[in-house]
């Protein structure tokens, strides 16, 4: 075999580092020219958009579109997800969809795939219905409230997907064109107009004149509303001749540069038959059913536990704890949203108007258990934060809320970070606190909270127990025990983020119990013996 020459191994080098700088110079993003309208060169927006229109198939085969209906399948990154940061877990799902576009009405029948499920339960079936009315959602148990995780998406569905998208730009008053642009190497003319006050841009490939991608800066009612404005991108790709319309089939989300998932589509069919009486049975009359928005989830003090003098726990969707020390409060926990905490930060100073509020501590990077860390910055409070999450957090910090307005948005402020990377003292006298980060697989992200004088132990986000009394993830309270053994804790009770007080007893029955193959379940209380 012959060997390459030095020469020739040069050329090589300066080829593959010429296309590397070919490729830099061309990441998606990168502007072309703020001149330049790539293949609408010398027509204005409107013209151009027009030939978009063309290459889908042309005006009258869009709007002749009233409804469609397919078959999807495809995955989500669970970002918000704590047991580790990127490459994230992922969530799978297999749907079949309905879109009227003219009764602005949706029904998606939807089988998920979930990872962090128990044993034999990681398949959930769903039925959504949105229509004007509102939103219902139906599953093996019956009606339910519908989770704004999918709300989002499912109105995109209705608006937002390429044979639609054309024709509100068509009929928006401001269409415009906006600074053109790279896109998978290729030059892309961007076209921007107002969508119910959103600035949208559709991007049109120079040499097709298909829209490649959608993009806009938008609030999500999803647990991305931690992060404020987030800079959303939709890929288009895969297109396929569909009743004379070139559809894409494909679609490829991104936020904030992190890539969301993916969704395939089979076998889409144009006004096809709408299955009116099987979306009212699945809506069985309820109108309205969604959660709340999660940023409006409000702090309550009805539900009180004193787990000892001056540790006080209040229960909820999300649970805090107010923790009494001699020189001051600490609060344990800044979930869910900036409302939130300040509510629990107002419970602090009027339950202890004397003592100073010494800090926040927060023991996990799942987004809904930090969103409400901004407000602990803005109030100028230390965090005590896991050493691995402070890039997550620093980021969250640095996140723009201008679209809705927290108070870090409004003043500033920089943040006070603890980084907790070992054991770490909080306090004196009896309410000392001692922080263990827990650096399990499942767990690496989280740290538990011990106070000695009553053998508590604070698992953050580890302990949930399922309606039959048994644990979900038994895994995470398996790697909870591996450390407290570890630093010879002796505890006998146990809460956590979404749990109250727990016999510790009764949790270690559990393990041992989800560790032996076929063994039932121990069957006792599990509160506190």
């Amino acid at each position: 075999m012959n060997r390459p020459t030095p020469v020739f191994v040069a050329l090589i080098a300066l080829s593959f580092a010429a296309q590397t700088f070919a490729d830099d110079s061309m990441q998606d993003g990168a502007i072309v020219s703020s001149q330049v309208h790539p293949g609408c060169e010398k027509i204005d927006a409107r013209s151009c958009l027009d030939l978009a229109i063309d290459a889908m198939g042309g005006y009258r085969r869009l709007a002749d579109i009233h409804s469609v209906n397919y078959d999807s399948i495809g995955y989500v990154e669970l970002a918000d997800q704590s047991p580790r940061q990127y490459p994230f877990l992922t969530a799978y799902e297999r749907d079949e969809v309905t879109v009227d576009f003219d009764g602005q009405r949706l029904v998606r029948h939807e089988h998920l795939i979930w990872p962090e499920s128990d044993p034999h339960t990681e398949n959930v079936d769903v039925t959504m219905i949105i229509d004007p009315q509102g939103a219902r959602c139906r599953g093996t148990q019956g009606a339910m409230p519908c989770e704004l995780l999918g709300l989002d998406s499912a109105e995109d569905a209705l608006t937002m997907v390429p044979e639609r998208l054309l024709l509100q730009a068509r009929a928006a008053t401001d269409l415009h064109y906006g600074v053109s642009q790279w896109l998978r190497a290729t030059p892309h003319t961007a076209l921007a107009f107002t969508w119910h006050g959103q600035q949208v841009q559709v991007l049109l490939n120079a040499y097709t004149h298909l829209p490649d991608a959608l993009e806009r800066t938008r609030l999500f009612r999803d647990f991305w509303l931690s992060w404020g404005d987030v800079r959303q991108r939709v890929y288009f790709d895969n297109w396929r001749l569909v009743q004379g319309v070139v559809l894409p089939t494909t679609y490829v989300e991104q936020r904030n540069g992190i890539e969301l998932g993916s969704t395939q589509i089979f076998n889409p069919v144009f006004n096809g038959a709408i299955d009116n009486e099987a979306s009212a049975k699945a809506s069985n009359g309820r109108t309205g059913d969604t959660a709340p928005p999660l940023w409006n989830s409000p702090f309550s003090d009805k539900q009180h536990v004193e787990l000892a003098p001056g540790i006080e726990l209040y229960q909820g969707a999300w649970n805090t704890t107010l923790i009494k020390q001699d020189d001051g409060v600490l609060v344990l926990e800044a979930p869910i949203s900036s409302t939130f905490v300040k509510a629990v930060l107002a419970k602090a100073h009027s339950e202890y108007p004397a003592s100073p509020i010494k800090g926040v501590i927060s023991t996990s990077d799942s987004w809904p258990h930090i969103a409400g860390v901004r407000q602990a910055v803005a109030d100028n409070l230390p965090v005590y934060v896991l050493d691995l999450n402070r890039p997550l957090l620093d980021a969250l910090v640095a996140a723009p809320h201008s679209l809705r307005a927290d108070d870090l948005q409004t003043h500033p402020a920089p943040p006070h970070w603890v980084t907790v990377g070992h054991q770490m003292e909080l306090g004196q006298g009896p309410n000392r606190a001692i922080l263990y980060p827990l650096r399990g697989a499942l767990t690496e992200r989280q740290y538990m909270v011990y106070f000695p004088q009553y053998r508590l132990l604070y698992a953050s986000d580890t302990l949930a127990i399922n309606p039959d009394k048994t644990l979900f993830f038994p895994e995470m309270m398996h790697e909870v025990a591996q450390a407290v053994a570890r630093e010879h804790l002796q505890v006998d009770t146990v809460f956590a983020m979404h749990e109250g007080p727990t016999s510790w007893a009764w949790v270690k029955k559990q393990i041992t119990s989800a560790s032996v193959a076929g063994e039932h379940p121990v069957p006792h209380d599990p509160s506190p013996e």
